[in-house]
């Protein structure tokens, strides 16, 4: 698909909510799951991929995905919303609960492809997001990164806010994750991602084929 215009995705629906990785439809479909800090942008961003406004719901209030969202994209792969870590405003054995579930969810889903972790391009590297990527990696998890928010940066912001995260990670990583640029106000980012999807998408069918 090197080099061919993307193709827009003609249909995506949500699926079911639910509580814990048990409770998730049959993994028929390779899926990639969306996960970041609370107000990182993350049901924006998924409606902007989609093309469909509205997909994900938006709220002005931090901390509103509290289940595993499945939403089936043209019936030919899963896109899961995970609830965003770091909210504070809830006690500790919910943040807790929310905690078992995300990772019980990311290390049992088996046909999970790979994980999004979501960055606001605006702040500097932060603790919860360090030791999360850590965690995905000790777990042996796959995952890339997925700056938001950058349309509210000048160029120059943006190359130093993101030359400062790559700093600081090659402080411990032997090699950087992969990163995605993205604004779901400009839609920037959009091609590359998926793009990246269907090529993973290609090699999963690949994989169950040599089964």
């Amino acid at each position: 698909m090197q080099g061919n215009k993307i193709p827009d995705i003609l249909n995506a629906e949500f699926l079911v909510s639910s509580p814990d990785v048990s409770s998730c439809p049959e993994g028929s479909k390779p899926e990639y799951a969306f996960i970041g800090r609370s107000n990182v942008g993350k049901s924006s961003l998924i409606n902007m991929i989609c093309g469909i406004k509205g997909l994900a719901k938006i709220s002005q209030t931090p901390g509103k995905t509290r289940l595993i969202n499945h939403f089936v994209v043209d019936d030919d792969w899963f896109l899961v919303d995970l609830p965003g870590y770091g909210y504070a405003k809830i006690s500790q054995r919910e943040r807790e609960k929310w905690r078992k579930m995300i990772h019980a969810y990311l290390r049992k889903r088996e046909n999970l492809v790979c994980t999004f972790i979501l960055i606001d391009s605006r702040h500097e590297p932060q603790k919860l997001d360090l030791d999360f990527m850590v965690w995905m990696a000790e777990n042996q998890l796959p995952f890339v990164l997925v700056f938001t928010k950058t349309d509210k940066l000048s160029k120059r912001n943006l190359d130093d806010s993101l030359n400062a995260y790559i700093r600081h990670l090659r402080l411990s990583w032997e090699e950087i994750p992969r990163m995605f640029i993205t604004s779901a106000k400009t839609s920037r980012g959009k091609d590359e991602i998926l793009q990246y999807i269907y090529e993973n998408n290609e090699l999963y069918k690949g994989y169950l084929a040599s089964l």
